[in-house]
């Protein structure tokens, strides 16, 4: 059974998260502020936080810094309804998916098992063998999940591990933001929707340039993305 901690100051919308939720095979735990909220994150492990924007002593935002500091545990943040900025911002510093409030609970049910399955694959026994991939400087561990630059670990959070997998197995190709939202989102791709760029953004960002200087995943307007090989062929 997956461990849930929601962290919001509305304390009918917890319980009436929860009771949802618990419904739906999950072992939910609550906390209504920011400080108490990262103190159990990092205390209990939770296998995914459900984190509200709007939260006192702490703000949500600086929650996630702080937790994205000490842990890569998937993180959904809640917004409210229209406020593109704070979607943004929670993507930027590392949560994995948003939800604008109000929510169907519906939803957030699907989101979480999205982030959950991704989360968990290749940690099961039937993937003890690892896919390594090596483009250039960059490995990629499918098996380990861990993704090392120049021999220097960098950490991604679960839908980051996702794209670059994605980006890496068909490296040379250009993938379209529909494909790439629904392997690494769970979702199809929408015109409104920023969340796959901006999470391309953070990759590029923790991946740095290619050894020759130039980017690693290049934008294919109207289309897509595409991790692009080294002059050399090497890989």
């Amino acid at each position: 059974m997956s461990g849930l901690l929601v962290v919001d100051d509305d304390l009918e919308l917890c319980d009436l998260v929860r009771d949802y939720l618990t419904g739906e095979g999950f072992e939910v735990s609550c906390a209504h502020d920011g400080s108490t909220g990262l103190k159990l994150a990092l205390e209990d492990s939770p296998d995914l936080v459900i984190l509200d924007v709007m939260l006192p002593k702490q703000s949500g935002f600086e929650v996630l810094r702080q937790l994205r500091q000490n842990s890569s545990v998937p993180v959904i943040m809640l917004t409210a309804r229209g406020e593109d900025i704070d979607r943004i911002v929670g993507l930027e510093l590392g949560a994995d998916d948003y939800l604008p409030k109000p929510f169907n609970p519906r939803e957030l049910s699907a989101r979480i098992r999205a982030i959950l399955r991704r989360s968990f694959e290749g940690l099961g026994p039937d993937t003890i063998t690892s896919v390594v991939v090596k483009i250039g400087d960059l490995e990629l561990d499918s098996g380990a999940r861990q993704v090392r630059v120049d021999d220097e670990k960098i950490e991604l959070t679960g839908v980051e591990f996702m794209l670059l997998e994605l980006l890496l197995d068909k490296a040379g190709q250009v993938l379209s933001r529909d494909e790439l939202s629904r392997g690494a989102l769970g979702r199809r791709a929408s015109s409104y929707d920023r969340s796959l760029d901006v999470h391309v953004s953070n990759l590029r960002r923790k991946l740095g340039p290619s050894t020759e200087g130039s980017e690693r995943i290049k934008t294919v307007r109207g289309v897509g993305y595409v991790y692009v090989k080294p002059p050399s062929g090497d890989s």
